[in-house]
């Protein structure tokens, strides 16, 4: 097997980390990690199956082979990962763009996984212009064909996160908070619209986020936040200048149909401050299997899907049966 140099070194990762990955994927498609719905890896216990194939040759920037008399470039970039690979096949003008073109918002933001790098992803898609492909083939989705279709399709994608980068640093230049970049910086709805910009994957808030925190690190600015108290701490402090959990579980009933994400907060909140009362869990599972159906990625429906499903766990605990 050919692959980029890093190939085995993420392998090892994942194996150190099999828990993590077991249990964020399934949470990213829906799941939990007590609900082995989900078929990853060797009986959902493994993330990659303990035969996963390794590199027998490795590369570095670019390779060339022949396959049955054809040319092959392999040209690397990091974007995705930092291993990933898009193909070259000169005598054809065919381009192998790998997941640098899915028919969805580039997967540079993943809010569960490692570094995605979104300068380098469009500058490898400015590379794959300059080749000057009539035949696309992506990872993910359907080929494309045509020279200038091709490449209108790339510069847009390229075009959009050279704009979410070059935002994000300016804000960050001028001394902004990560909180106030997220509720700043936007893809204009008019790219999104488009059918392979859709956000139905990832979505541009959480590659602003990837953006941050590769130039910026992972703190977000506010100084709470920097060596800050547990949350069921907070939590139970703010119930009882408000009057209990309940008060607040309310207060998110209240507000959800004008503003999800504060909502959210105040569900959240409530829940930690009373991590095993059923009616406050309760309401926490609607509020946010109603922030699910309010959102437009996979990513954030799993992710909010699992929450609500935490909720409803507490909830089926501590339920008193019916005699």
């Amino acid at each position: 097997m050919i692959g980029h140099e890093n190939v085995d070194v993420r392998i090892d990762r994942y194996n150190t980390t099999n828990g993590w990955n077991v249990a964020i994927n399934q949470r990213q498609f829906g799941g939990t990690r007590s609900e082995m719905g989900l078929s990853i890896g060797e009986n959902l216990q493994r993330f990659l199956p303990r035969n996963t194939m390794r590199t027998d040759e490795s590369f570095r920037e670019q390779l060339t082979i022949n396959a049955g008399g054809t040319q092959v470039e392999f040209h690397h970039a990091r974007g995705e990962t930092d291993d990933h690979l898009w193909g070259w096949i000169p005598e054809k003008k065919w381009i192998f763009t790998g997941d640098f073109v899915i028919w969805n918002y580039p997967n540079a933001g993943n809010p569960q996984k490692v570094q995605r790098y979104a300068l380098e992803w469009a500058q490898a898609l400015r590379r794959m212009i300059a080749q000057g492909p009539e035949l696309l083939l992506p990872a993910h989705g359907l080929p494309i064909e045509g020279k200038a279709r091709i490449a209108m399709v790339l510069d847009d994608i390229a075009s959009s996160l050279e704009s979410l980068v070059m935002q994000v640093i300016d804000m960050m230049n001028a001394g902004e908070t990560l909180n106030t970049i997220i509720h700043t910086v936007k893809v204009p709805q008019h790219v999104l619209d488009k059918p392979y910009m859709r956000p139905f994957y990832d979505e541009p808030e959480f590659v602003v986020r990837n953006i941050w925190r590769l130039y910026g690190g992972w703190w977000d600015g506010a100084a709470s936040r920097l060596k800050p108290a547990p949350d069921a701490v907070v939590a139970q402090e703010l119930a009882a200048l408000a009057g209990g959990a309940h008060v607040l579980i309310k207060r998110a009933l209240d507000v959800a149909d004008s503003d999800l994400r504060l909502a959210c907060h105040l569900a959240d909140l409530a829940g930690w401050a009373a991590p095993e009362d059923a009616d406050v869990h309760a309401n926490r599972a609607v509020i946010y299997d109603k922030r699910r159906r309010a959102e437009v990625s996979l990513m954030s429906k799993g992710i909010y899907k699992a929450a609500a499903r935490e909720s409803e766990e507490v909830v089926a605990r501590n339920s008193q049966p019916n005699i």
